[in-house]
């Protein structure tokens, strides 16, 4: 497996080279920002806070190219993503990215996990294969994939993600999303294997966003 750091320069490099192509061009930039409540927080079919959780971030995109930070409440602490990668569409309608992730833990919940992620879409399906190592505490890293396969149409999605490696596991998510006055409203039942929650949840979101 390509280490996660190696990775992280390759794109980093790969970013670099195509915006000192482009440099005569005008870049369109963006920069968003959100915040949000959770009534439970779910990542992957694990329940990261079984009470209300709120959350926050901000992107960046260029040209194809974007990055961001993104927190939330955990049981024990914050929970700190940062992320970067590039998309894009082809004329056809199927897209393509690649990105890196990483998750950083505040407090005793859980360690560091560092990952490479890829996607591709058509029409209304889209899939995701991440390939992740978790920082262990004296032990070997534990690597790890994850694929998601999504249908998504009409406001309403569906989700079937399974871990494989030194995990196992996998979930089914289905959701429906819906926006009024400037607020993004959802809700969501998910249902994991025993591997990972082993339980079925229905949780609720509430989201705004904004940019400069």
């Amino acid at each position: 497996m390509v280490h996660m750091k190696k990775a992280a320069v390759a794109l980093t490099l790969l970013s670099s080279t195509f915006i000192s192509t482009q440099a005569m061009a005008e870049i369109e930039w963006g920069t968003d920002f959100n915040i949000g409540v959770l009534s439970e927080y779910h990542f992957r079919g694990i329940v990261q806070n079984s009470t209300a959780t709120a959350n926050g971030g901000v992107d960046i995109t260029a040209d194809g190219f974007y990055g961001g930070v993104w927190a939330a409440d955990v049981e024990d602490g914050l929970e700190i993503d940062v992320y970067g990668g590039y998309g894009y569409e082809f004329e056809s309608g199927f897209s393509l990215g690649v990105g890196v992730t990483k998750y950083e833990y505040t407090g005793d919940f859980d360690t560091a996990y560092d990952e490479i992620n890829f996607s591709a879409g058509y029409g209304f399906l889209s899939v995701e294969y991440t390939l992740g190592e978790r920082d262990g505490e004296g032990d070997p890293d534990d690597a790890y994939t994850f694929l998601g396969l999504t249908a998504s149409g009409d406001n309403f999605y569906a989700t079937f993600g399974t871990f494989g490696g030194d995990y196992d596991g996998h979930y089914t998510e289905v959701g429906y999303g819906a926006s009024y006055e400037g607020f993004d409203f959802g809700i969501a039942v998910i249902a994991s294997n025993s591997a990972l929650d082993g339980d079925e949840s229905v949780y609720f979101s509430v989201s705004k966003s904004f940019s400069l």
